[in-house]
């Protein structure tokens, strides 16, 4: 593990008048609208990705924002690209606006803590999924056949158990609708056998990393989920890596006395499911205390995972 520094978020960005749900740069041509991200034209071999304060469940985007989650996600995902050897090579150019190219170091003040120059990359369309431990679509997938993505797993296992060692589930990747949970064969059949194996190791390498990390500062992390591309010929990791939308975390103290707390968005989909919401769009507005509770989800997550041991 790289050293690292403690990531301290201005208070400005946590302000519900500043947040960010369409970020916009004058004189920047857009190159892709995603439901958190917008990813911008820098030059032919750059992009630059600025993450806004949206926030999207079920597949569709809430219309309520979080403010500085968009902050959280990106300085999170700079903070683990830098500080994990595994996670070279990877994109991240600079998350520094005033070194960006014009017209967007004209706009730093602006962009500052929300906003990435990354190397452009050839993406390979699967989404490389690790779990370490046995939940969500995992354990319902589990209850159901006693498999994971075609994995046989041991009997009697239970919402929560660790997985030793940690699977490599890969699932297509989609831009619209529900990504599809694949069988390791069935991505080799998709990207090519060596493909497939050196994006399996590499993920499984980054996870065991973060995992290790996450740990001792009081986090479980449970699973994730990471994107690749290709850049002067090698694997790159490209998008976000391990923040609370792409990861789950839980608290450690409350895992190990048998309870699931999560540091992820997991108190939104708590209070969709309860609202009554058919997961059909529109989504329903998020009242104020679920906004706050999953904001200071998201803030605790960045403080314990940049900060010290015990954090």
């Amino acid at each position: 593990m790289n050293e690292t520094t403690p990531i301290v978020l201005e208070p400005r960005l946590l302000e519900p008048a500043n947040a960010v749900t369409e970020p916009d740069v004058p004189g920047a041509r857009v190159f892709r609208r995603g439901k958190v991200r917008t990813v911008f034209h820098a030059g032919p071999e750059h992009f630059v990705i600025v993450a806004s304060d949206r926030l999207s469940a079920y597949d569709s985007v809430l219309p309520t924002p979080i403010p500085g989650k968009g902050a959280i996600l990106s300085l999170l995902s700079a903070f683990w690209m830098r500080a994990l050897p595994a996670a070279s090579p990877h994109h991240l150019v600079s998350d520094d606006p005033a070194t960006f190219p014009s017209p967007f170091r004209e706009h730093a003040a602006a962009l500052a803590g929300r906003a990435q120059l990354v190397r452009r990359a050839e993406r390979i369309d699967i989404e490389c999924v690790v779990r370490g431990y046995l939940t969500g679509s995992g354990w319902k997938e589990y209850k159901a056949s006693g498999s994971v993505c075609g994995i046989r797993l041991s009997a009697a296992l239970k919402d929560g158990s660790r997985l030793d060692p940690a699977l490599f589930t890969p699932a297509t990747k989609n831009d619209l609708g529900h990504d599809e949970n694949i069988s390791f064969e069935r991505m080799a059949d998709s990207v090519g056998h060596e493909r497939a194996a050196a994006l399996r190791d590499r993920s499984l390498a980054i996870y065991e990393a973060a995992r290790a990390h996450a740990w001792p500062r009081g986090l479980v992390l449970a699973d994730t989920k990471f994107e690749f591309g290709v850049v002067n010929g090698r694997y790159t990791l490209i998008d976000e890596a391990l923040t609370p939308d792409s990861s789950r975390y839980w608290d450690r103290a409350e895992y190990e006395a048998g309870r699931l707390l999560s540091f992820d968005k997991q108190v939104v989909r708590d209070w969709l499911d309860a609202s009554g919401w058919d997961h059909e769009p529109p989504a329903p507005a998020l009242p104020v205390d679920v906004v706050t509770k999953t904001q200071q989800r998201y803030l605790e997550a960045i403080r314990r995972l940049s900060g010290g041991e015990g954090a």
